[in-house]
């Protein structure tokens, strides 16, 4: 049986340099989102189907900032001060960045290896979605992104 959930790319590109960082967290979090839980799947089964989306995903199903499909939270911009304040429309503009960068369109659905094999092809403009963060960050962001790229290609590919 095919498994699918339902992801913006830049939550899937998060669980990957949070791999990379060694960071990733596969515990509840106390706003209630399901990231563990999906974050777990796609790392026991990289067929996974992703259903993309610029939308609320799976892994938001559970949070008590998602409030009829919209996120009502808030992103600290002190150390960001390009990118807006409500964290719907950052995503937005993110995952608006991914597909577009990665030629792919909201609904197309792949497995999460094929995103990965994506990713590989374009890990090197990265810089290009995250403009508004500062360049050390996307730097270390993006290196993770590659370790995390590095550690699946060695353990699941």
């Amino acid at each position: 049986m095919e498994t699918s959930v339902l992801m913006k790319p830049h939550h899937f590109v998060d669980i990957i340099i949070h791999l990379g960082a060694k960071t990733l967290s596969l515990q509840p979090h106390p706003y209630g989102h399901s990231w563990h839980k999906v974050a777990a799947l796609l790392l026991t089964n990289l067929e996974t189907n992703l259903i993309l989306t610029p939308g609320a995903d799976d892994i938001c199903h559970g949070c008590s900032h998602l409030i009829r499909g919209i996120c009502n939270d808030i992103i600290d911009t002190s150390w960001r001060p390009r990118a807006p304040v409500s964290k719907y429309l950052w995503n937005l503009t993110l995952d608006g960045r991914w597909l577009d960068l990665l030629n792919l369109n909201s609904g197309r659905c792949l497995p999460a290896f094929s995103f990965c094999e994506l990713l590989e092809k374009y890990w090197k403009r990265f810089p290009s979605v995250y403009e508004e963060l500062p360049v050390s960050v996307v730097a270390a962001r993006q290196q993770n992104l590659r370790k995390g790229l590095d550690f699946i290609k060695l353990h699941y590919l």
